[in-house]
């Protein structure tokens, strides 16, 4: 671990990061030129003591998990990310690993999308960012770990968790067993992909019904209504815009009616005072 080369990078990246950049609105009293140290550890989920100590080279290693949440709290490139898991004494994240690291251009564009819930997912349905109204209503999808971080796994393992209609349900369980199916297609041959089948194969007999029908599409759009515990049912239009290599989205939660959009605007102003900390989404 190089703590002092750690520390001036951090800090230098930290100061070059507009708020704007990141979602955050710039007051009229505002004197620091990039981000605030309070900041940082916000958008990283970190505390602003480990912050300072980081940046002050008083810090002990800092995780791989911890670097990379601050590689996406600072919108690092793929070289500056790599750069920033050198100095803090990490090997940089092996592809299958980079895989699940938020693109920065994606990030980039989950801040400008401000008041409109979004996410970035990964090709197997893990959500690897969250914007605030995402979070609102989504809940909190980044907290999972072990197969549990896959939609799909959590859809088909704990049914009592769907927070949609009934009668959406089986539509959505259809496309999202023929959405892993085009992925699986495309990434013929890749460990990852198969042996994450194989287990959901595993526990969910309603999973291998549906696999086993061979049923293929990639979903691009689609309008659910998303049951939310404190406003009540929002019909919205989903929207996703795809990397180039397929293996990351920007997922795109608009009001499909002028009763989704009132009560959008109603969960934005209550934030997230007594909002339960897990709801299980849909892509």
């Amino acid at each position: 671990m190089q703590r002092e080369q750690l520390a001036n990078f951090l800090r230098r990246r930290r100061e070059s990061v507009r708020p704007a950049d990141v979602g955050i609105i710039e007051g009229p009293r505002r004197r620091t030129a990039g981000l605030r140290r309070e900041e940082v550890a916000m958008l990283a989920g970190m505390s602003v003591d480990y912050v300072v100590r980081l940046e002050q080279g008083r810090s002990s290693q800092p995780s791989e998990q911890l670097i990379g949440a601050l590689a996406r709290a600072l919108r690092l490139t793929d070289d500056e990310r790599d750069h920033l898991f050198h100095l803090a004494g990490h090997h940089p994240p092996v592809a299958e690993s980079a895989a699940r690291l938020a693109r920065a251009g994606l990030l980039r564009m989950l801040d400008l999308l401000g008041d409109v819930p979004a996410a970035v997912l990964s090709d197997l349905g893990e959500v690897l960012a969250q914007n605030r109204m995402g979070v609102l209503l989504m809940g909190d999808q980044m907290g999972f770990t072990g197969d549990r971080r896959h939609l799909a796994y959590r859809w088909f393992t704990e049914p009592d968790d769907h927070a949609q209609l009934p009668e959406e349900r089986e539509r959505h369980s259809r496309e999202l067993v023929a959405d892993l199916r085009a992925t699986a297609g495309r990434r013929s041959g890749d460990p990852e992909v198969a042996a994450f089948v194989e287990r959901l194969r595993a526990v969910s007999e309603d999973f291998r019904r549906r696999w086993d029908e061979h049923e293929v599409g990639v979903r691009r759009a689609d309008r659910k209504t998303v049951v939310h515990p404190r406003v009540g049912p929002v019909l919205v239009d989903c929207e996703t815009l795809v990397t180039p290599d397929q293996r990351q989205e920007l997922l795109v939660l608009t009001a499909a009616d002028a009763e989704s959009r009132e009560r959008l605007d109603l969960l934005r102003v209550l934030g997230t005072e007594e909002f339960p900390a897990e709801s299980t989404p849909d892509r």
